[in-house]
């Protein structure tokens, strides 16, 4: 690990940890150790075109809803996101709009906002524990559905452990991409993602924030997400230590 993947102590302060009993099982569902209640959860099952969704009330709790795709690791405590690969090579779900399957939470509460408010913030500690080909997207701004089905950006990690942001030109076009950085597969990371008073900004580790480029998107109103987006074939673990949103 070089100095500059290390997460900064001030920064330590604020990551939520999970209590080293959790490590005894996973037993316990996500929702008895982290926040939930802002979520909604996507997951790689359902009907074609029409995957399982689970609620946050669902979620809510130790006996609240877990999987194999979405469980606590009984190594570290984590909240754990598994797909299990593509289309092509499984028999995971997709929304009507992608072609990649997913188990990723979608912020629902609020279910959108104004990239021109003073504070809308996605904090995101993680490692990616399994990816063999391609990308996952581990973070994202998405457009609400009543004005486009395009995502705002999307933060994408690399079989190769380089981080990515790419940004939609417009409502309706596809994307520019902005190297973030760098981190060795399994190595443990932070990112924030920004979109308020209309600028867009990504940080990695707790280093300076990088403004992107919003191009003619305009501010639409949006929401965030975050788990495990998976962009290849092969199957993709996430683990996150702390998801936290904040407006």
């Amino acid at each position: 690990m070089t100095i500059k993947n290390l997460i900064p102590i001030a920064l330590l302060a604020l990551v939520h940890f999970p209590p080293m009993t959790m490590a005894q099982g996973s037993a316990c569902a996500p929702g008895g150790t982290f926040d939930l209640s802002k979520w909604k959860l996507q997951l790689p099952t359902g009907k074609a075109g029409s995957p399982d969704e689970v609620s946050a009330s669902e979620l809510k709790g130790c006996n609240g809803y877990k999987s194999e795709y979405f469980f606590t690791s009984p190594d570290d405590g984590s909240l754990v996101m598994t797909v299990p690969g593509s289309t092509s090579t499984t028999d995971c779900v997709t929304t009507p709009n992608s072609k990649h399957c997913r188990t990723e939470l979608r912020e629902n509460s609020p279910s959108k906002w104004s990239p021109s408010a003073s504070k809308n913030r996605l904090f995101g500690d993680l490692l990616v524990k399994q990816i063999t080909d391609d990308r996952v997207v581990v973070g994202q701004i998405h457009i609400d559905g009543s004005i486009s089905t395009k995502p705002v950006c999307e933060l994408y990690y690399s079989s190769k452990g380089d981080l990515t942001m790419g940004v939609n030109r417009c409502r309706t076009c596809g994307q520019d991409t902005f190297t973030v950085g760098h981190v060795p597969v399994g190595q443990r990371f932070t990112y924030e993602i920004r979109y308020e008073k209309g600028i867009l900004s990504v940080s990695l580790n707790g280093q300076a924030f990088q403004t992107l480029d919003t191009f003619d998107l305009d501010n639409p109103d949006s929401y965030f997400k975050a788990g495990n987006y998976n962009q290849g074939n092969g199957p993709t673990e996430v683990h996150f230590f702390a998801i936290r949103v904040s407006h």
